[in-house]
């Protein structure tokens, strides 16, 4: 039986940032996630890609920010259970929560943390007759080493961010680059989306727009992408890879059966602390919704800084916080 202070479902930047803040008022942590490394979507998903609005720094690789985000916990030392999922929770005597994962690992503790971002995730497939044919053989659904794809040409579709910020990145990367997508506009940040027409522009990716993919041929390795334009009427597109990053559904698990309060797959919180409709649980980061909610890291770090304040008055009732600022003397001194 593994025993802590506060459990964390979800090693993201957010469950790890939790880690961090929970330290600082000397809570001892333990984390779990399905996957087999801390990092979450940044590390399964897009490790290569770019962050621009984490604060300090006008830019970041995914994979990058999770390494700065563990040497950052490093000292607390945290206790990891990776590549395990969390399934059933019961309340024990002592008012503790027991959690079991799917392999049997029990973990006991005062409070828990959701952290999970949007849960369980598989991509959303574009309905083509013959695409499982080509998965893993010139089709993706998540791009894990921009590598792969150099001096390669590259059809993608989509319109949200995913799909601007990955052909900004391989338009730099690969020898082709195409975006299409079925509509004008788009549905990524502004300034994404400009730069993205900067470089159809330029003449460095084709850019086509009321268009989708209709068809995939090759013999064994995908060769050739069907597009239907409304202004061009059938075309086909030779190709290395298609890519489409029509986003991911997510799902609960084994979470939505802990008894919280869910609206539309998040767990609904009060922004005071984030604490859920159970006592002792809070949710953080994507896996959360309230008014007025943002998807974003940094608004997922606030939500941990808040969180941890209450869980220290859980965990010890007859003592008073007493925080101070990190400047003072350090982390050392927390």
């Amino acid at each position: 039986m593994i025993k802590t202070d506060i459990l964390i479902v979800g090693a993201g930047p957010v469950g790890l940032f939790t880690v961090f803040e929970a330290g600082l008022l000397k809570m001892r942590c333990h984390l779990v996630d399905s996957l087999g490394q801390a990092g979450g979507q940044l590390t399964e998903i897009y490790p290569k890609k770019p962050i621009y609005d984490i604060p300090g720094y006008p830019s970041i690789l995914a994979g990058d920010l999770v390494d700065q985000l563990m040497a950052q916990i490093e000292p607390f030392k945290p206790g990891f259970t990776l590549g395990e999922r969390a399934e059933g929770i019961e309340r024990l005597e002592n008012n503790h929560f027991r959690l079991t994962t799917n392999r049997g690992t029990q973990i006991e503790a005062p409070v828990i943390c959701i952290a999970g971002g949007l849960g369980v995730f598989e991509p959303r497939k574009p309905p083509l007759e013959n695409l499982e044919r080509f998965e893993d053989k010139g089709v993706e659904y998540i791009i894990r080493d921009p590598e792969v794809y150099r001096d390669k040409r590259v059809v993608l579709a989509g319109g949200g961010d995913s799909a601007l910020d990955w052909t900004i990145f391989l338009a730099d990367v690969a020898k082709e680059v195409t975006l299409i997508h079925r509509r004008k506009g788009f549905r990524g940040a502004p300034d994404s989306v400009e730069k993205v027409f900067q470089l159809a522009e330029q003449g460095r990716i084709d850019l086509m727009t009321d268009a989708q993919a209709i068809g995939l041929g090759g013999n064994g390795h995908l060769a050739n992408v069907r597009i239907k334009h409304k202004e061009k009427g059938e075309l086909t597109k030779d190709t290395d890879h298609f890519i489409p990053l029509f986003g991911l559904s997510p799902k609960l698990g084994p979470i939505a059966d802990w008894g919280l309060n869910i609206n539309k797959n998040a767990i609904e919180v009060d922004t005071f602390d984030y604490s859920t409709n159970v006592p002792g649980i809070f949710a953080v980061g994507d896996i959360n919704t309230y008014p007025g909610k943002l998807k974003l890291i940094l608004c997922g770090f606030h939500e941990a800084t808040l969180m941890c304040q209450s869980a220290f008055k859980i965990i010890n009732p007859d003592k008073k916080i007493s925080f101070k600022y990190t400047t003072v003397n350090g982390v050392n001194a927390f």
